[in-house]
């Protein structure tokens, strides 16, 4: 196929799924997209072969047309392509990547099933059993399967949007010592009542059926709870669910938009988020925390952070504390790599801090000599080489947003 019989086919600048298919009709390719006209135009980008390789060449060369299903958003699209996916098993699918490694939304059959994301050779289907040892997850029985999804960033995101709406439990928020936390900060369900634990079992159908691809049939299913619950003067209620049907209505999936424009302009963004932590003697103690995408700053995503658990100099501690903190921020998107002011100290508290989360994000040591100018890089040394500028910018932003901080914080205190 080429551009010209492409653009003959005048698709719609709307989210949705499209198919590559041959002389056929059979369907080469499922993917998708938050500008079906767009994304399926990249394909003829002249560095197609760079950014996706020579087997999507060749499916494009072998395919003869093009057809799609649209829909409203892009939450929408990303759930229809993996149910796509797995009823069609097209051959560049999964030659594009091992299809094993793809990730899967699994519900656990548990009495509060947590929802967890897994790689497909973690599921054994005969059994219904998934075993993740490295995270302590053995054997565990699971209710249902969704998936696999090609894009692990995208499922990632989309599972943030739908826990905002509809909390529920996953690995970190069902430990005794999480579970409080994530109650407060409306990520996990309230399990601790008969009425509240049946509110949950609710909560679990309702994201079945969001990952079934029956959006719209649950806004209904809502709207109906909804006006039963005003006739019985239920008031409470029926405002709570007034708010889910509105949220569901209105899903922002900035982020999935985000993410797949990066694919389109055949350019994968690295996220980098640097931490620095500042004070006099233990006095007046701060944290912040630095981001760049592509080696460019993103002041928007500075954060700061006043320290509370210390009133004496502990920076290892502080650091804990500003990390804890800013990781329970699952609406803001994790960055690729973690960059952080010190040496093995400091690497080792962001290690631990990320496997108490069951989070896999690289962590890179900035080391300063006396005058902290950088005299080493600790860390993977692919991504160190890769982004090396990214890394000393990120360090340098944060040092300097952290003495910033810390002096508007010292002067408001002598005030």
């Amino acid at each position: 196929m080429i551009r010209s019989e492409l653009d003959k086919l005048k698709l719609p600048d709307t989210p949705g799924v499209y198919f590559w298919r041959n002389s056929d009709g059979e369907i080469l390719y499922v993917g998708k997209a938050t500008n079906l006209r767009d994304r399926t135009r990249s394909y003829f980008a002249p560095d197609l072969i760079k950014t996706r390789g020579a087997h999507i060449v060749d499916m494009v060369f072998k395919s003869v047309t093009v057809t799609y299903e649209q829909t409203e958003t892009v939450l929408e699209a990303l759930i229809l392509e993996a149910n796509l996916i797995k009823k069609y098993q097209p051959y560049y699918n999964t030659k594009e990547r091992d299809d094993k490694s793809f990730n899967c939304v699994v519900i656990t059959k548990e009495e509060y099933p947590r929802i967890i994301l897994v790689r497909q050779k973690d599921l054994d289907a005969r059994n219904k059993t998934v075993t993740l040892p490295r995270l302590g997850l053995k054997e565990q029985k699971y209710d249902s399967v969704f998936g696999p999804f090609p894009s692990g960033p995208s499922v990632r995101e989309a599972l943030k949007i739908v826990r905002r709406i509809f909390p529920f439990r996953d690995r970190v928020s069902a430990q005794k010592d999480k579970e409080v936390f994530y109650r407060q900060i409306g990520l996990a369900p309230d399990v601790s009542t008969t009425e509240a634990a049946n509110q949950y079992q609710k909560n679990i159908i309702r994201i079945k059926q969001i990952f079934q691809g029956k959006l719209r049939t649950l806004i209904k299913d809502l709207q109906k709870e909804m006006n039963a619950a005003a006739k019985r003067e239920a008031f409470e209620e029926a405002n709570a669910l007034k708010q889910k049907i509105f949220a569901l209505e209105h899903i922002q999936d900035i982020s999935l938009i985000k993410r797949d424009l990066e694919r389109v302009d055949g350019e994968n963004v690295f996220r980098l988020e640097a931490y620095d932590i500042a004070h006099i003697s233990g006095k007046q103690m701060v944290g912040v925390m630095t981001v760049t995408e592509n080696s460019t700053v993103q002041k928007n995503d500075y954060r700061k952070f006043i320290i509370r658990g210390f009133n004496t100099a502990n920076d290892a501690g502080a650091l804990r504390e500003v990390l804890v903190r800013r990781l329970a921020h699952t609406e803001w998107p994790y960055p690729n790599a973690i960059v952080v002011d010190g040496n093995i100290i400091q690497m080792n508290v962001a290690n631990t801090v990320l496997k108490e989360l069951q989070l896999e994000i690289p962590v890179i040591a900035v080391t300063k000599d006396e005058r902290h100018r950088p005299k080493s890089i600790s860390g993977p040394q692919d991504i160190i080489d890769a982004q090396k500028y990214a890394i000393l910018l990120a360090n340098n932003e944060a040092h300097r947003f952290a003495l910033s901080f810390h002096k508007d914080r010292r002067s408001k205190a002598m005030l």
